[in-house]
């Protein structure tokens, strides 16, 4: 069955009424948590783990990725209406859009945002419909010393891309391997660094993990700042359409920040703010009016929010097919899949193939949706950003452990959420990047295990495991992305 086949499917269960209400409640709250400076999608599916556990699994992750696809766009209200960008790829956006908002263009400048999403998300969308299925063919091929090499070159990707330095994204990853090997050895049957406490032999549960680091942490760190002044809010004026010359010079950067955006989603750590940044940095050069950038310019908006929304649709390609994830927000999505007791790689193609495309399905209804329902709903939204943060960051401490109790109804659990809620707070105040952590802590024990099966395969001989050529070309790719920045780094210094 072709991909067109497949996605009919997909689209015959994403449009019942069950899941059309999932993926609307994914939008919705998509867009308040991106509208809400801190909050992020990340946290936000964290906390929701506990909650849909309980939930069918196609609902739940039509859900997320609706989430996902909203928080990028909402972000970009709080970027042009308070020069605050609610997730990092909403930074370059605020440039140009709140210079535009402060001259009374704000209106024009949520619209190009607003458009420019779906059209990425859409483009993005296809792309990931045809590539993911080619992908997961080619993967099945893969054994377990490529996948050992795939979770090394994510590893090396992750610590050294992310954050101030190397050393400290190495640190968070540490931490996340070290935590991942607690409870019983899969191939053993020992028990490890369980230091006697039954409760820890089915190890750490990366749900709370996830919640402590991401919710109790953030909340820690906003309550340890000395000001939570709610700032002051640019006004929409206006009409939302966009003047005829506002379209011509915004549709081709969209189609630009699409391109640029979705292969930089599928690379580990290409994040959103690279390509954001890449296609400002274009589009400032291809115009014909660069003086007015810096002051306002409508090209600086479009193209960087469609790089933004098309990096979303390519998190998902690696993340679907390999079982690899690429960003914190991914990594998450990696952790409900596993709470599901799903892995997501090219047997997923097979196995789990109609939660797969009615999600990719229900990416299509989602970009629809936020375009339908966000535009008439700006006012509504900036209206969140009214609400007290002491409010806001109380609720989601109360939340969290509400429900990581829920789960287990263990006290081990609160206290672990405690502790990696201090840690997170750790993080944030040295600048530790907490993403390598969570990657290492859900990536780890899969490189462990893959190791000693490649190992056993070759009878013990680390050179024979890894010295297939596929294997060696990732693992020279993971030594290129630790050597070339550091490289760059030490030529500017020089």
């Amino acid at each position: 069955m072709g991909a067109l086949d497949q996605l009919l499917n997909g689209f015959a269960q994403a449009l019942t009424l069950t899941n059309i209400g999932w993926c609307l409640l994914g939008t919705i709250l998509g867009t308040a948590v991106g509208i809400l400076p801190g909050i992020g999608p990340a946290l936000t599916i964290a906390l929701l783990l506990p909650v849909t556990a309980y939930l069918d699994a196609t609902g739940a992750f039509i859900m997320f990725a609706g989430l996902y696809y909203g928080a990028m766009y909402g972000s970009s209200t709080t970027s042009i209406l308070l020069n605050t960008p609610g997730e990092s790829g909403s930074i370059v956006t605020a440039v140009e859009g709140y210079r535009m908002a402060k001259a009374g263009r704000g209106a024009a400048a949520l619209a190009t945002a607003a458009i420019g999403s779906f059209v990425a998300g859409t483009v993005g969308t296809l792309l990931l419909t045809f590539l993911a299925p080619a992908i997961a063919r080619m993967a099945i091929a893969f054994g377990p010393a490529e996948y050992f090499a795939i979770a090394v070159f994510a590893f090396a990707a992750v610590s050294s891309m992310l954050g101030t330095s190397p050393a400290r994204g190495v640190w968070s990853l540490f931490l996340g391997i070290t935590a991942g090997v607690v409870g019983i050895d899969s191939l053993t049957g020992q028990s490890r660094f369980t230091m006697g406490f039954p409760t820890l032999l089915d190890g750490i549960s990366i749900v709370v993990v996830a919640v402590g680091l991401f919710a109790v942490g953030e909340a820690l760190w906003v309550a340890s700042q000395p000001s939570m002044r709610i700032q002051e809010v640019e006004a929409v004026r206006g009409s939302l359409w966009m003047t005829r010359d506002e379209w011509r010079r915004s549709w081709k950067p969209w189609l630009r920040g699409t391109f640029i955006g979705f292969p930089f989603g599928a690379l580990p750590a290409g994040g959103t703010e690279i390509p954001t940044f890449v296609s400002y940095t274009l589009e400032k050069k291809l115009s014909s009016r660069p003086e007015e950038f810096g002051h306002g310019a409508i090209e600086g908006v479009a193209g960087p929010e469609a790089a933004n929304n098309a990096a979303v649709a390519g998190v998902l390609v690696p993340l679907l097919t390999l079982g690899l994830p690429t960003s914190a927000t991914a990594a998450i999505m990696l952790a409900a899949f596993q709470e599901y007791g799903l892995q997501p790689g090219p047997l997923l193609f097979l196995t789990n193939a109609d939660l797969v495309w009615s999600l990719i399905a229900s990416l299509y209804i989602g970009n629809l949706a936020l375009l339908v329902l966000n535009l008439p709903l700006v006012g509504l939204w900036v209206r969140l950003l009214t609400i007290p943060q002491h409010f806001l960051y109380g609720g989601i401490l109360v939340f969290s452990t509400l429900g990581v109790y829920s789960l287990n109804r263990s006290v081990t659990d609160l206290v672990l959420l405690l502790l990696f809620g201090l840690v997170g707070w750790i993080m944030r105040r040295f600048d530790i990047p907490v993403a390598p952590c969570i990657i290492g802590l859900i990536l780890g024990p899969m490189a462990e295990e893959q190791l000693r099966r490649a190992l056993s395969i070759s009878q013990g001989s680390l050179v024979d495991a890894l010295s297939r050529p596929l294997t060696l070309v990732i693992l020279a790719l993971a030594v290129l992305v630790v050597v070339v920045p550091a490289l760059l780094s030490r030529r500017k210094k020089a």
